[in-house]
């Protein structure tokens, strides 16, 4: 197992680091303010329950310059200790259990690892002092591979760090940003890791093969949750009396549960990206206290995110749901609905005749919108991909770019949608469903292969 300690000057970003290598939101904590780590905490990487890698979150160094002073005053005349020999006799000393506590805990942790990553923050002016740090760490006699931190910031010093780095030997570095990390920013940090830790390239690909697997797994199950939303809602319908009190009330009915049903979807992304509720709770999502901030049903979402209406707008997207009569939305005048009935040879007949009956009884058929469902799918899609670019370090609320594709916000609806239309029991939002037909199934797995 590969021992890694993550070391850096205070406040530079080590927890957020490691909160994005590993996922977990809650490991250690977060703060603005300086010296928030006091101790050693670890964390470890396991693939198929074979552990590969820890990771140590060490203190800040906060006085590397006295520090320096100090040690280069402990060899007696004539002695020419080297670095690790020089740092031993140190730690041995009183003056690590005191005034240098915090430098000697994390030195201690660099010397029983393999490596270290020195995290910088790249929106910092390269200072004497982080010179210091560094000539107090290699000291230890361990490989230092320098992460640059927080790069995706616009006032970063990237050009700087590069070289001062570099006129102090150390070559190699990883650009990272753990509030924003680069598609392939682990990929580059384990990667270079390997070149300092020649024994330790097998274990460090099987980390990252296991890695890229996941990430793979985890979208597929997302397309899978949209598809399955998608599909629920476009087989969702209500039989209403037509008289405006009933339809009224339908529609509200109809719009509640579409609304619950997204936000479950929201909340099962959420939990597959290891991602908290209050990641999501603010308006910029849109996301209102947990619920979507921009209504579903009102037309001028529609618009903000480019889904091209008709002139059906009115009666669909803004009142909340289509009415639809027969499958894609054919209307048939009630004689022609006594004919079909009569007749009883019309396939259309056999196949929706509970519901041309409904029609000739005053009833009339809700199910949601072709534009809702774009406009489902597209805010889904936002959300996902927001998820797959946010580190687990960030503390702001999710935001969410405008869809640049056009796929979802015109042309033809995916087939899967169009036959769901005709198979009401395929919908968890109807009564009777029957969510385990191999049929549904199969158009469940189109759909999630679209998306």
């Amino acid at each position: 197992m590969i021992k890694l300690a993550v070391v850096g000057h205070t406040n530079v970003g080590k927890t957020s680091l490691l909160r994005t290598l590993i996922r977990d939101t809650g490991f250690g904590e977060v703060s603005h303010r300086p010296s928030t780590t006091r101790h050693v905490e670890g964390a470890r990487l396991s693939v198929n329950g074979v552990a590969l890698l820890e990771l140590y979150d060490t203190p800040g160094l906060e006085d590397a310059i006295t520090l320096l002073d100090y040690l280069e005053n402990l060899e007696h005349p004539g002695e020419r200790l080297d670095g690790p020999a020089r740092l031993e006799r140190f730690l041995q000393g009183s003056e690590a259990r005191q005034r240098f506590e915090q430098e000697a805990k994390v030195l201690r942790q660099l010397l029983a690892s393999d490596a270290g990553l020195y995290v910088i923050d790249a929106r910092e002016p390269v200072l004497a002092k982080y010179r210091d740090e560094l000539e107090v760490l290699a000291g230890c006699g361990k490989p230092l591979l320098p992460v640059l931190n927080f790069v995706a910031s616009s006032d970063h010093r990237e050009a700087d760090w590069r070289e001062a780095l570099a006129r102090l030997g150390l070559h190699a570095l990883v650009r990272f940003d753990s509030v924003a990390p680069p598609q392939d920013g682990e990929q580059r940090l384990y990667e270079s890791l390997a070149l300092l830790l020649e024994g330790s390239r097998a274990s460090l690909q099987t980390l990252l093969d296991d890695q890229q697997a996941q990430r793979l797994a985890r979208r597929q199950t997302a397309a899978h949750l949209i598809a399955e939303l998608l599909l629920d809602c476009a087989a969702c319908r209500r039989s209403v009396v037509s008289e405006p009190g009933p339809t009224a009330a339908a529609i509200a009915e109809l719009h509640q549960a579409v609304r619950q049903r997204e936000q479950r979807c929201v909340e099962a992304l959420l939990k597959l990206y290891a991602f908290r509720l209050q990641d999501a709770s603010a308006s910029d999502l849109p996301l209102l206290d947990g619920r979507w901030g921009d209504d579903l049903f009102n037309p001028e979402t529609l618009k903000q995110l480019g889904v091209r209406v008709g002139g059906g707008i009115a009666a669909g997207a803004a009142a909340g749901a289509g009415v639809d009569l027969l499958v894609g939305g054919l209307t048939l005048g009630a004689a022609a609905l006594a004919g079909a009935l009569a007749g009883g040879a019309l396939q259309t007949a056999r196949s929706y005749g509970g519901r041309l009956l409904g029609k000739l009884k005053g009833q009339r058929e809700l199910t949601v919108d072709d534009h809702v469902l774009r406009l489902l799918a597209l805010r889904q899609r936002q959300l996902l991909d927001a998820l797959e670019r946010r580190g687990h370090a960030a503390q702001d609320s999710i935001k969410v770019a405008a869809p640049q594709d056009k796929s979802w916000r015109e042309g033809k609806l995916p087939e899967a949608l169009s036959k769901a239309r005709a198979h009401p029991q395929w919908s968890s939002l109807n009564p009777r469903s029957r969510l385990s037909q191999a049929e549904r199934q199969e158009q469940l797995q189109a759909l999630a292969a679209e998306l």
